[in-house]
């Protein structure tokens, strides 16, 4: 594996889907002599929080809670 001119890496998709991380995965890395290690962020969002923030303030029905419950309801 190589580091490119950004100094980025690929973590290669065994390791990514054994750990959990995605796109948007907040990540650590500690120093430990000559080594690195990477981990998954304790502080980083989950899925579904990033998902909610991606989706938040972007619907654009100018309906309210109970018009929309009782179209669903077929009341």
């Amino acid at each position: 594996m190589r580091v490119t001119e950004k100094g980025q890496v690929t973590i290669p998709k065994d390791i990514r889907d054994a750990l959990g991380i995605g796109a948007g995965t907040e990540v650590e890395f500690e120093r430990r002599r000559d080594s690195i290690v990477i981990r998954k962020s304790s502080r980083g969002r989950s899925r579904g929080q990033q998902l909610a923030e991606r989706l938040r303030g972007r619907g654009d029905v100018e309906m309210t809670t109970d018009e929309i419950m009782a179209l669903t309801r077929g009341a």
